[in-house]
């Protein structure tokens, strides 16, 4: 049974960081690319960053140079470091593998709001 359990969200400052961690089960970890996609109010659901079991990785446009994702393979879990936060990175964040299929399972996400 696959299982995603975020944390590390909270508010933040403008040009705040935060660092985001999410566990997962291992029949999802040990297979996939791992990904964090996040959704701010109003707005669909966009991938942010991914990185493949061989560490490559991508990063949308708008967090390159200021988000970095890594992952323990030892303990199925995927880190997102997020510096120099800006209000436009405010929603709620969560992981998943990459590229999702249709009927994935999602954790509850972790809130990020960035705000003085």
């Amino acid at each position: 049974q696959v299982q995603l359990v975020e944390s590390g969200g909270g508010l933040v400052q403008p040009g705040g960081s935060l660092r985001l961690s999410c566990a997962a089960s291992a029949s999802i970890f040990e297979v996939y690319t791992m990904g964090w996609y996040r959704q701010a109010p109003g707005k669909p659901r966009e991938m942010v960053a991914r990185i493949a079991r061989d560490n490559w990785r991508v990063y949308a446009d708008s967090v390159k140079g200021r988000f970095t994702i890594s992952r323990d393979n030892a303990k199925n879990t995927v880190y997102l470091q997020m510096n120099s936060l800006k209000p436009e990175d405010t929603g709620v964040y969560y992981c998943n593998r990459f590229p999702l299929q249709g009927n994935d399972v999602w954790g509850q996400g972790t809130q990020v709001t960035v705000s003085s």
